[in-house]
């Protein structure tokens, strides 16, 4: 039994890697390869003592789950943003849920930015600051995974848990439709299409930085408009 267990352990280092360099291209370059790669071993380690072949998900699909969360809960244990760039995330969705409540449709990037008091460059540099800052995803919304397309295939072990998590994705597919339509589609190309910054800038024809601006406003609209999934 040992035997087999580290020879899957062996066989799917390989997929701790690809997901790591996977990883790696949507993140800030304070993020060292090996450290994600540590972490997720670990969660291969994890995969490989729990998995029960019998509830029909395949174990590359198991564990790429378990490497992935593994890297992302590394990553925000070891949250790098300073205490200012959480402050002007917390106040850009607030601005815009109240601006939103109040006006009853989508606001744009100039009245947030008067809402805020600051001017549209400085609105800018602070949407690509909290983007490049930290991992702004659906985790952060309250998912369990950071995709808008969660596995079919995972297994949740807790059924309520399983009800909560389809209403939330349903919540979530709900309100990613009411998005102003380039930001639907930046998150659509990012999250569903996997392609990094970069690649979506050449995509729309628009730069890398104008791209993490569209992004992380349209992360902090779903948050404004999901609030109520964390009460």
């Amino acid at each position: 039994m040992h035997t087999d267990k580290s020879a899957l352990l062996e066989r799917h280092s390989v997929l701790v890697k690809r997901i790591a360099y996977h990883l790696l291209a949507r993140l800030p370059s304070s993020v060292l390869v090996d450290d994600l790669i540590q972490s997720g071993m670990i969660g291969l380690f994890e995969a490989a003592n729990n998995f029960d072949g019998s509830k029909g998900a395949s174990f590359e699909t198991f564990a790429g789950i378990r490497i992935r969360g593994a890297m992302l809960d590394e990553i925000r244990r070891g949250d790098w943003t300073p205490r200012s760039v959480h402050k002007n995330s917390r106040l850009i969705s607030d601005a815009i849920r109240g601006l939103e409540t109040e006006l009853g449709r989508d606001v744009t990037d100039i009245e947030v930015a008067e809402k805020l008091d600051i001017s549209l460059n400085e609105y800018h540099h602070i949407l690509n600051e909290v983007s490049s800052g930290k991992i702004i995803g659906i985790a952060d919304l309250g998912a369990s995974e950071d995709t808008i397309n969660f596995d079919e295939d995972s297994h949740v072990d807790d059924p309520y848990q399983n009800i909560e998590q389809v209403a939330f994705k349903k919540g979530l597919s709900e309100c990613i439709s009411t998005l102003p339509e380039r930001e639907a589609l930046v998150l659509s190309l990012y999250y569903d299409e996997e392609l990094n910054l970069r690649e979506i800038g050449q995509v729309l024809d628009i730069s890398e930085s104008r791209v993490s601006q569209i992004h992380s406003q349209a992360m902090h609209r779903l948050k404004a408009r999901m609030q109520s999934w964390k009460s």
